[in-house]
């Protein structure tokens, strides 16, 4: 029998949460990757998506590379469809064309340009990654994406994805202990010390025990930093195998209850103390080389058993925690300042569990000196002791 194309079978798969559900959160302000350095090489124009809008990377041959508003200012055609002519940006319609200040310096019929400019957007390139900075009210940028440690001396090797979520999920996800022993499998994991928050960044030490095929349980030792609902920076060690990775993790909000994600890594098996040098080193050189795509694809499924709950969960708020949760409060708190304000009433807090037993910073976690933060808000926050 034949079966029209327009047919398809019924599913009985959960509906996608930007399908299903309204959207729950606020575009957040700061930094978000659109691309990786290598998607740019000279004379490339692409065209990313960013908060319901296209934004127009495009590298000129000079390498400086630009971040601008899709429209042309002449008549509007859309510059995703522009060639890169030497350092200039040429709209594909009437050919004017715009050096890379973005002025027009030339028109298609060589006459006299017009006073017009392309609007250009703040961008950085950071870690082999472009990120574009968008605020809700137009303020130029007040912080700024690190430049981390480069682990070994391989290629980056890294992947993009888009589905249904919301960056802050991305970055909450690393407050979340409980998930990562009933999700992710480990036999235990635990803070190895009160998560760390600083501004627009946090960090977050964590003693975890891992199994590995033929290798037993080892203790691997994870430090995450997080930088606005923008980045996550991973660093990965396990001493007694000599395994160390690092990584980054990238959420960028494109349309209401839709993001991309993009993820990153690099690998290295450090020498052997027990070797000579010489030997130590063609080792760790080998090792680095055999191991570095097993153990990108390890990371990315790791990091992908997140996407179907991702993909399909509901944003709840105020979420009813329980011992073992993490610092989840604390982090929804600290969030706040990534939205507009006007937005606040409806990002209520994560109400803390029965026992009282508060961790995290902003309004949840002891200070050094034994004594509570001032919450400027003076709305409680927290999450259960993990």
């Amino acid at each position: 029998m034949r079966v029209s194309e327009h047919v398809h079978p019924v599913s009985s798969r959960p509906t996608a949460a930007d399908v299903a559900l309204p959207p729950a959160l606020p575009y957040p302000d700061g930094w978000s990757a659109l691309a990786f350095s290598a998607e740019l090489p000279p004379g490339t124009v692409l065209t990313r998506q960013l908060a319901g809008e296209d934004v127009v990377l495009y590298r000129p041959r000079n390498g400086r590379l630009r971040a601008i508003r899709p429209y042309c200012p002449h008549l509007g055609a859309h510059l995703g469809l522009a060639s890169v002519e030497g350092n200039d940006l040429v709209c594909p319609f009437h050919r004017f064309a715009f050096d890379t200040d973005g002025r027009c310096v030339r028109t298609g019929y060589g006459t006299p340009p017009p006073k017009a400019a392309l609007t250009q957007l703040p961008v950085r390139e950071v870690n082999e990654t472009v990120f574009v900075w968008r605020h809700h009210a137009g303020r130029e940028p007040y912080w700024e994406i690190p430049v981390w440690h480069r682990l070994g001396g391989r290629p980056l090797r890294y992947t993009s994805f888009e589905m249904p979520g919301y960056a802050q999920d991305v970055m909450e996800n690393s407050f979340d202990l409980g998930h990562f022993v009933t999700l992710h499998g480990w036999p235990q994991g635990e803070l190895a010390r009160p998560v760390e928050f600083d501004g627009t960044g946090f960090h977050i030490s964590m003693r975890v025990l891992e199994t590995f095929p033929l290798l037993g349980t080892r203790q691997v030792d994870v430090e995450v930093d997080g930088y606005g609902l923008t980045a996550l920076h991973t660093d990965v060690r396990t001493p007694s195998l000599g395994l160390e990775m690092c990584s980054l993790v990238m959420a960028t909000q494109v349309a209401p209850g839709r993001m991309q994600l993009r993820q990153a890594s690099r690998f290295v098996m450090n020498e052997p103390d027990s070797l000579p040098p010489v030997i130590a080193r063609a080792l760790s050189r080998a090792m680095t080389r055999l191991l570095a795509a097993p153990m990108f694809k390890y990371s990315l499924e790791f990091t992908s058993a997140d996407f179907p709950i991702w993909s399909t969960k509901r944003y709840v708020s105020p979420p009813r925690l329980a011992a073992g949760d993490g610092p989840i409060g604390a982090m929804r708190h600290w969030a706040r300042q990534f939205y507009p304000p006007d937005q606040h009433a409806h990002l209520p807090e994560a109400a803390p569990p029965a026992d009282g037993n508060c961790q995290g910073s902003p309004g949840g976690e002891a200070a050094p000196n034994g004594t509570r933060p001032e919450d400027p808000d003076k709305t409680p926050s927290g999450a259960a002791q993990g």
